[in-house]
């Protein structure tokens, strides 16, 4: 299987109300990324901005429903779909989430948690093994905010992430704020979590904001917060080229306060990448 070549450009992702943005102007970025659910249909308007985005910027595909940690195994109706579209744009990587959303006879539209045990771990790794044979590419997965555990885990969330990336070969995509919400939530040191990963299968990092409070919520409607620019500036020196994007999908601002997010994350990333040379 390919290798997903490392890149190391910076993002936002495709929304409704930048549409005409994209399509009308010259917006000065290196990647736009798209979830996949909204574009996998034959025809429509949605799929005409992202084809003509296309022409501009390269596309990553972000799915939200593929299910990988599912015990009734994948939609194939799902992948094929997901396939027609990715032969359509040419993504330059396609992601989804270590979580589930569905059983046979009801989807949640929700990422639900997994327990980290041997069990749910080979469930996870058939179904990744079976995504990226018919999809004919390895894939990114994104490790999951979470707000409960389960008392029969076996191993951390990075040992199993890690053990998911050994088996199948798949790539991570790295969130940073999910990171930092399920570190408040669960009591874990963040840089324990992120020194456990296999950070060289790292190929995307997403930033976003939650909302505050006793228990942090990923709500990704409001600025990156502090903690989380923070934690960026101390993940990124461990990284190699990496792609980032800034993630918002409630409360979306003007086009313009978003590209000032990405030119603070440019910045710290140049400082990391001086932090590395020295």
């Amino acid at each position: 299987m390919t290798k997903i070549t490392p890149f190391g450009g910076f993002g936002l992702g495709l929304r409704r109300s930048h549409y005409s943005d994209f399509l009308d102007g010259n917006v000065l970025i290196d990647f736009v990324e798209a979830i996949s659910e909204n574009y996998m249909v034959d025809g429509g308007k949605p799929l005409d901005v992202l084809t003509r985005v296309r022409e501009k910027h390269p596309v990553a595909l972000h799915g939200v429903s593929m299910s990988v940690g599912s015990a009734q195994r994948l939609d194939r109706d799902y992948l094929s779909k997901l396939k027609r579209l990715i032969d359509r744009i040419e993504p330059l990587w396609v992601s989804d989430h270590l979580c589930w959303t569905r059983t046979s006879a009801h989807n949640s539209h929700d990422l639900l948690p997994l327990p980290y045990i041997e069990e749910a771990l080979e469930v996870v790794c058939g179904n990744i093994m079976e995504a990226q044979e018919a999809l004919g590419r390895p894939m990114l997965f994104e490790n999951p905010s979470s707000y409960c555990s389960f008392p029969d885990n076996e191993m951390e969330e990075w040992e199993f992430l890690s053990e998911m990336v050994h088996r199948t070969g798949c790539y991570l995509l790295l969130d940073i704020n999910n990171i930092y919400v399920s570190a408040h939530n669960h009591g874990f040191d963040v840089m324990d979590y992120v020194r456990g990963l296999p950070l060289d299968r790292v190929r995307q990092v997403h930033l976003a904001g939650h909302t505050p409070g006793e228990i942090l919520i990923d709500t990704h409607d409001r600025p990156v917060c502090d903690g989380v620019w923070q934690l960026y500036g101390e993940v990124m020196p461990l990284l190699g080229e990496v792609a980032t994007m800034i993630e918002r999908d409630d409360a979306i601002p003007p086009l313009e306060d978003l590209l000032d997010e990405l030119d603070q994350a440019h910045a710290l990333a140049t400082r990391a990448r001086e932090r590395r040379a020295a």
